[in-house]
């Protein structure tokens, strides 16, 4: 009797131990476990990590690449626009003649070959000189109304007939047909075209001898008086 109780302890102390031994295995079994998710975890989050910093600094790269390439854009840009033209300086003659066209039209009426002309023959410069200096100025002219105080100037020391005084600002002044047209027809209005066919008779008298008829025809054909102004003239005058 008393063996087999001992027996029995012996046996319930076995399985105890073994229970234990057991526990333990299981709770080192479930540390590692534990240890190898963390472990797992952790290394998903490194990766995570890596590839957001990735992309970030592809992002920036992409970020930095845009903001390179602006300022080339602009730089090509810049260099595209055409340097502006300075005028270029003149030379000692150009600029006396262009002093001495302003002095010209300061007390006269020129035409602009009229300009260049007196500029070469009166003063001696080239024809380049003249040409640049009136070129020059040519913006502050105004053409039409140098030619209507040529017509003026005119009309202040002999008479004409308006065709006459057209031709005349042409032929005597350069003036284009246009410009001497304008200019006769701006005045037009303060002119007595048969009071001047009268002037023209007068003064034809004064170192000629002439019939009604002859005196008639030189103040149409030279004249350019028209039939009506001529026979006026020649009335007034007692032939």
């Amino acid at each position: 009797m008393g063996k087999l109780f001992k027996g029995c302890l012996t046996l319930i102390g076995a399985v105890v131990v073994i229970v234990i031994i057991i526990a333990i295995f299981a709770t080192g079994g479930d540390d590692n476990t534990s240890d190898q998710e963390q472990t797992q975890t952790e290394t998903e989050e490194t990766e995570t990590n890596q590839t957001n910093e990735s992309s970030g600094d592809e992002s920036a790269d992409a970020d930095t690449e845009e903001t390179t390439e602006e300022p080339n854009e602009e730089s090509t840009d810049e260099s595209k626009e055409e340097p502006k033209e300075q005028e270029p300086e003149m030379t000692t003659a150009q600029e006396n003649a262009v002093q001495s066209a302003k002095s010209y039209l300061d007390f006269s009426a020129f035409s602009k070959d009229g300009l260049i002309e007196q500029l070469k023959v009166g003063d001696g410069y080239t024809q380049d000189q003249a040409e640049f200096a009136v070129n020059h100025i040519e913006e502050e002219v105004d053409w039409k109304e140098q030619a209507v105080k040529s017509a003026k100037s005119y009309l202040d020391f002999s008479a004409f007939s308006k065709d006459g005084l057209i031709e005349q600002l042409k032929v005597g002044d350069s003036y284009t047909q246009d410009q001497a047209e304008y200019a006769v027809n701006q005045i037009e209005d303060e002119v007595d075209w048969k009071e001047q066919a009268v002037k023209s008779a007068e003064s034809y008298l004064e170192f000629s001898s002439f019939s009604r008829s002859g005196l008639i025809e030189q103040l149409k054909v030279g004249d350019g008086f028209t039939d009506e102004q001529a026979e006026y003239a020649v009335d007034q005058v007692g032939l």
